[in-house]
């Protein structure tokens, strides 16, 4: 046999750069991205359901909402207390019109707050509010509140504004607050920087098709 038939065959050079993306890089790559866009949408989608987590459950002391007061009262009374708070910025006088009442699981109240725009502009706020100890969250239910809505005031203007409320009876079956009998209903009003339009003024200004 000759020399160039006993040598060994060698493997073809191929240079690295040229090497084509394995297809497991691919996958990667491809999952990278869609862990990014999940990333990305669940900040956007963790407001409104954080908040709506905590409207249904009463998590955080978040009140609830009833169109109508509940047909049987009981016997047990609870004393609500009456917290105002102005957030920075907000030129605003906040307050209850009362610290606090007391009332039967299942009566219906209606109580004030007063504000008073100290400011020379108009300005609007929005207020937050929530219940303390936390786990009555679930069974003080709001009819009707100022909370529902932006608020606004003209310079200088003063208002009485209402909250029709009341303590869901079922309270009385909750072994983990069977010795609370005191609740502190807590508001803070927030500046609002981009007012949602009145009806009427969003019409005279969106294009029509």
């Amino acid at each position: 046999m000759s020399e160039h038939q006993n040598a060994p065959n060698k493997a073809p050079h191929r240079d690295p750069s040229s090497t084509p993306t394995s297809k497991k890089d691919i996958v990667v790559a491809a999952s990278c991205g869609v862990l990014v866009a999940v990333m990305i949408g669940a900040s956007f989608a963790a407001v409104p359901l954080y908040s709506w987590f905590c409207k249904q459950t009463g998590f955080g002391g978040t009140t609830q909402v009833a169109h109508a007061a509940p047909d049987h009262i009981g016997t047990r009374s609870i004393t609500v207390r009456f917290d105002a708070n102005v957030g920075g910025g907000l030129p605003w006088k906040f307050e209850p019109e009362q610290t606090k009442v007391s009332l039967k699981l299942g009566e219906t109240k209606t109580i004030f707050y007063k504000v008073t725009n100290l400011s020379a502009r108009k300005t609007v706020a929005q207020a937050s509010y929530n219940v303390s100890p936390p786990l009555m969250g679930s069974y003080f239910v709001k009819i009707n509140c100022f909370c529902f809505t932006e608020q606004s005031f003209d310079p200088g203007e003063t208002r009485d504004m209402p909250v029709v409320f009341y303590v869901d009876p079922k309270l009385a079956g909750d072994a983990d607050l069977k010795h609370v009998d005191t609740v502190t209903l807590s508001y803070t009003f927030y500046p609002v920087r981009n007012p949602v339009a009145p009806v009427a003024e969003r019409e005279k200004t969106e294009p029509r098709g």
